[in-house]
């Protein structure tokens, strides 16, 4: 059972939960039992499985966060390379969320020209796609950079550097994963939430670049269009997730380079 904050003179809400044995060999011999009884410590964990008996949310569940998001610093993105990696699945909210974060990136600096727009079929996809574009990026900006044979030779030492200088591609500083989530009848929505989640996360720690999360999880196709700004209702996250990319670019670059601002 799970107690929702409560106020003076109001009852708190309750979520019954009951609790059920894990082996079904010894059903017979372990009754349902109420959660309180193990949360207490009556009886050990192990021997039990909780499963939610009551589907009702608390109604602010149901309603976007009062709470504000951070206040947006100026950054200047004019050197940076952005990627956008996002999923097809739900594409009526998608194509507002990409546009919301191209036009903070174009707003902070980042030229047409170094943002990079790619699609997969779904967000399960997503930490596969985002991985995979860095490592071509890395490619392409190293063929780019190099100078080939025939430059080599037709070059003098100062034509050399601005063949080096004038590479037109470079490895991204941050992409931005983009996908949505609506929470349907079986567990799907659960497993691919948490798989993408981690694996987006694993792929800016073993990488070292910066990956924005853009996947909505929503409980409703409403909740979805509210945090895409469709209609001119809620708020397009979009773009707050162009100016996090621009943001963890820009520092990533400083702190590559060993520049810690106070």
């Amino acid at each position: 059972m799970t107690i929702q904050g409560s106020s003076p003179g109001r009852r708190p809400q309750l979520h019954v939960i009951a609790t059920y044995p894990r082996d079904e060999t010894t059903a017979s011999k372990r009754p349902a039992l109420p959660l309180a009884a193990l949360s207490i410590g009556i009886l050990p964990k192990s021997l039990y499985t909780t499963v939610i008996l009551s589907t009702s949310r608390p109604r602010k569940y149901l309603s976007m966060s009062s709470l504000k998001g951070p206040t947006p610093q100026q950054h200047d993105g004019s050197g940076l390379r952005i990627g956008i990696v996002h999923a097809r699945w739900n594409d009526s909210v998608i194509a507002p969320l990409v546009a919301g974060a191209k036009e903070k990136l174009l707003a902070c600096g980042v030229k047409e020209s170094n943002i990079v727009v790619q699609s997969c079929p779904g967000s399960f996809e997503l930490p596969f796609a985002v991985q995979r574009l860095f490592s071509a990026s890395q490619i392409q900006s190293t063929s780019a950079g190099a100078p080939s044979a025939t430059d080599l030779l037709a070059s003098s030492t100062t034509d050399l550097t601005s063949l080096s200088s004038g590479a037109a591609s470079g490895a991204f500083d941050a992409i931005i994963a983009v996908g949505v989530l609506i929470k349907g009848e079986t567990m799907h929505f659960e497993y691919i939430a948490d798989a993408v989640s981690h694996g987006l996360m694993r792929v800016q720690l073993d990488t070292g670049i910066p990956v924005i999360f853009g996947v909505l999880t929503v409980l409703s196709d409403e909740q979805a269009q509210a945090r895409a700004g469709i209609n001119g209702k809620g708020h397009n996250h979009g773009e707050d997730w162009g100016l996090a990319a621009v943001e963890m670019g820009v520092k990533r670059r400083e702190w590559t380079q060993g520049k810690i601002e106070g």
